[in-house]
């Protein structure tokens, strides 16, 4: 396994620093968190035309660029490190890789051509009201209609990201009285559906929206059943390990963006007639903070490494769980932690509207729950190495 970018690695890299650099600044960030969509329309239709993002690992049959898993942890790296506002994480992140591990040729064809195009944004809807994060979240029913010719979704799903304003949502649904990974399906749900009902939940991470979808007796046709009915659970919980990576390399970013700042602020920080970053104090804090970024870095890049095999690969690759949780609890650890310091570094300002920290250290907590704290990936890994 190399761990070294390649020359189109490093490029598509730069180019994605150098535009989030120009367009997600504070300033549009901030914009972008005043709005109810969560982002700027403008925005995603350039990156979705002019740079072609969200279709960068979707293979090329479906109109994708047909690259990996790590072209697409670089994107969110970078997205990470500038607080970029857009439905990428929902779309490409949890939606498109559901598509490509429970969807036919002919619903790929027809959900992810339109995707890759930039006609479509989507979400992957599967946490009930009592917060889980894993396949046994699912609390919406999927009932056979009587005619045995389709399904009613019944239940509400909530902290759906981007789920006010996808096209499309991919809805995790049971079997009346199953639980666990038993008996749960996927479905291909427009979201203009009669019976779909959906509201923006104001969170404290004002730079990622997420809502509540009440499914209320939705009937849908058997083509919307994204292969078998009631044997989608080990599908849902691969798209959700797969998520958790693409969450961990946007921590990883804005780990290091956090960084960043506070060792810029520290060089222009003056007291007792130096720059505070001169302090013995304040390097050694400096210091542990890019150590947990550089370790962030290395469990990012060999979990998306695993994460290609995974998705790609030509055989199985039983490494997935363990690779995704030990990235996600790592960096959710490591991104409250530079947040909380970069807080502490920037003194009395750290938490002031005017100083970006803030939004930072608001996007470290909320990323820290998604898809599973990290006491709870640890005890994942306890038991897979048991």
């Amino acid at each position: 396994m190399d761990f070294a970018f390649t020359d189109e690695q490093e490029m598509i890299r730069e180019s994605a620093q150098d535009f989030l650099a120009d367009v997600s600044t504070s300033a549009a960030v901030r914009a972008a968190m005043a709005t109810e969509l969560g982002y700027d329309p403008a925005l995603w239709g350039r990156i979705c035309n002019e740079l072609c993002w969200q279709a960068i690992h979707i293979p090329e049959e479906y109109g994708g660029l047909g690259l990996g898993f790590v072209e697409l942890t670089i994107l969110l790296e970078q997205m990470g490190r500038r607080l970029l506002c857009s439905p990428f994480l929902s779309t490409v992140g949890l939606a498109a890789n559901a598509l490509l591990l429970a969807g036919d040729e002919e619903q790929k064809r027809q959900w992810l051509e339109p995707i890759a195009e930039g006609r479509l944004t989507a979400t992957l809807a599967w946490a009930g009201r009592r917060g889980r994060q894993d396949a046994g979240a699912v609390e919406v029913q999927a009932q056979a209609q009587a005619d045995g010719d389709g399904f009613v979704l019944s239940g509400v799903a909530r902290y759906v990201p981007d789920g006010h304003s996808a096209d499309l949502l991919i809805v995790a649904a049971r079997a009346p009285g199953s639980e666990g990974t038993a008996g749960i399906s996927l479905f291909a749900v427009p979201a203009d559906t009669a019976g779909v009902e959906r509201r923006w939940l104001p969170t404290m991470d004002q730079t990622r929206r997420q809502a509540q979808i009440r499914f209320d007796g939705v009937r849908l046709g058997r083509e919307a059943l994204l292969g078998e009915a009631g044997e989608a659970g080990a599908a849902l919980e691969k798209t959700l390990q797969l998520a958790a990576v693409c969450v961990a390399a946007e921590q990883l970013g804005g780990a290091q963006a956090v960084l960043d700042l506070t060792v810029d602020y520290t060089r222009e920080r003056v007291q007792f007639g130096r720059p505070v970053g001169g302090f013995q104090a304040i390097k050694h804090r400096a210091a542990d903070m890019m150590l947990q970024v550089e370790t962030s870095r290395s469990a990012v890049y060999y979990a998306a490494c695993v994460a290609d095999e995974a998705l790609f690969g030509e055989t199985s690759c039983g490494e997935l769980p363990l690779a995704a949780s030990l990235a996600k609890a790592w960096c959710s650890d490591a991104y409250f932690y530079c947040a909380e310091e970069s807080i502490q570094l920037h003194g009395g300002v750290g938490f002031t509207w005017e100083y970006d920290p803030h939004l930072y250290f608001k996007r470290a907590k909320s990323s820290e729950s998604l898809l599973g704290a990290a006491s709870w990936h640890r005890e994942r890994i306890a038991q897979a190495i048991l």
